[in-house]
């Protein structure tokens, strides 16, 4: 009677572990898939700060792997390994979330190192009266971009000099350039803060919709601490709109830093509308750099734009996509599944293997798909020639082509800012797979 008794309280965890043991090698599988496949593509190099998980630690709990936003970790054999490194964006909550200290957060890879640019406790460079905080110092964490924006501005708040139109110039609004500027205005410093973009957010903007973007509460000077610990990048930007109205913040948008030139006393910035003269700079302009461009006449259109924020706004419209790889696929196909749209995907190679290269086989297949649908149409070995109002003239091959054209996306990659930093003297260090 006694083991029958003990076989009922037994039954129940047999099932529990069938299914718990069946569900983790589905979840395995999954990840081990993800990874051939990124490791296939090419897919192998994280932009930035990243997680290095040692094997020796890892005990297998799973908690990284949950508290990763961008499921940039899966397990493998019982260990967690970063399967989606294209992904990872720098959040950190892996490294907090693993019980067993077995997650280091590093830049760069054994293959290819970051340059991250030499700074001190204060921010400052070696070039005296330059500052660097957030994504372009090596920082991807959010919250610490901000927190690293104020306490440049600190710094910067205890230089003593001649005096200049202004106290600080801040290139950028991200959430660096953006912790910053209430810094300066708590400190009541002159400053000045240009973003290149037309609106706030720096990287967050470019992220999609929905992606969480913070995982952590952060205090901000003047308004006090963020009240959320996870938040969407529409959240996360609406909250920034309403800090920048309540607290009056002044940001010069559609503004391209130039040039930094160093004088007896000071700097000044040049930037595409004026030069202004200032006792310090803060850089918080992330890694991203300058969107390149096409070199086209018509490009300056507003309609022409460098990333796409929200597929809805071209609706019933025509819409043509720039680009190989997998940013330029996902706009394509996200644009094309609007109602009443027509796209065009514009890239270089003469075949869909070569065109799509860069692009992730799950990308290229449903690319394919679509296209034999006729859901969107992709001209290979093509280029823009010429952008119009209401058109746009495209080469072909050996022809030339005029379509009707309401807005172009170009996806081209960008111009990092690691041959600027040297221009102006700030020492760059090279990064590999270190802290």
């Amino acid at each position: 009677m006694q083991n029958y008794d003990f076989l009922i309280y037994l039954a129940p965890l047999v099932i529990v572990l069938f299914f718990y043991i069946n569900g983790r090698k589905k979840e395995e599988r999954e990840a081990t898939e993800t990874l051939v496949e990124n490791v296939k593509a090419g897919l192998t190099e994280p932009p930035s700060l990243h997680p290095l998980i040692d094997p020796q630690k890892c005990l297998g709990s799973g908690t990284c792997i949950s508290a990763c936003p961008e499921s940039a970790i899966g397990m493998i054999h019982g260990k967690a390994v970063l399967i989606n490194p294209t992904h990872c964006i720098g959040h950190g909550a892996c490294a907090a979330a693993c019980p067993h200290e077995a997650i280091t957060l590093v830049f760069g890879t054994e293959k290819r190192g970051m340059d991250i640019p030499q700074v001190d406790p204060t921010f400052e460079t070696n070039v005296p009266g330059i500052f660097i905080a957030g994504e372009l110092g090596g920082m991807g964490l959010i919250r610490k971009a901000v927190t690293q924006g104020s306490q440049a501005i600190d710094s910067i708040a205890k230089l003593k000099g001649s005096s200049h139109p202004y106290d600080v110039v801040i290139i950028g609004a991200g959430p660096a350039g953006l912790g910053a500027t209430l810094g300066a205005m708590d400190k009541k410093l002159r400053y000045l803060t240009v973003e290149q973009e037309t609106s706030l957010g720096g990287a967050i903007f470019q992220y999609p919709r929905n992606k969480i973007a913070m995982t952590a509460p952060v205090k901000l000077p003047i308004v006090g601490e963020m009240h959320f610990k996870e938040v969407s990048k529409e959240k996360l930007l609406e909250f920034w709109q309403s800090i920048v109205a309540k607290t009056g913040m002044k940001l010069n948008f559609n503004e391209r830093m130039e040039t930094i030139a160093k004088t007896d006393k000071g700097f000044i910035v040049k930037t595409a509308k004026g030069s202004y003269e200032t006792r310090a700079v803060l850089l918080a302009i992330g890694r991203r750099g300058t969107p390149r461009k096409l070199g086209v006449p018509g490009e300056e259109q507003p309609k022409v734009v460098y990333r796409l924020i929200d597929p809805e706004q071209y609706m019933n419209m025509h819409v043509v996509v720039v680009g190989g790889g997998d940013s330029a696929i996902e706009a394509a196909m996200a644009i094309a599944d609007q109602p009443s749209t027509t796209v065009t995907l514009s890239a270089r190679g003469d075949s869909f293997g070569t065109a799509f290269s860069m692009g992730k086989p799950k990308n290229r297949d449903r690319l394919q798909a679509m296209s034999d649908a006729k859901k969107l149409t992709i001209m290979l070995k093509s280029g823009v020639k010429s952008i119009e109002k209401d058109k746009i003239t495209m080469k072909h091959g050996d022809q030339e082509v005029t379509i009707p054209n309401d807005g172009v996306i170009v996806c081209a990659g960008g111009t990092l800012p690691t041959p600027f930093l040297k221009e102006i003297g700030v020492m760059v260090e090279t990064k590999f797979g270190t802290e």
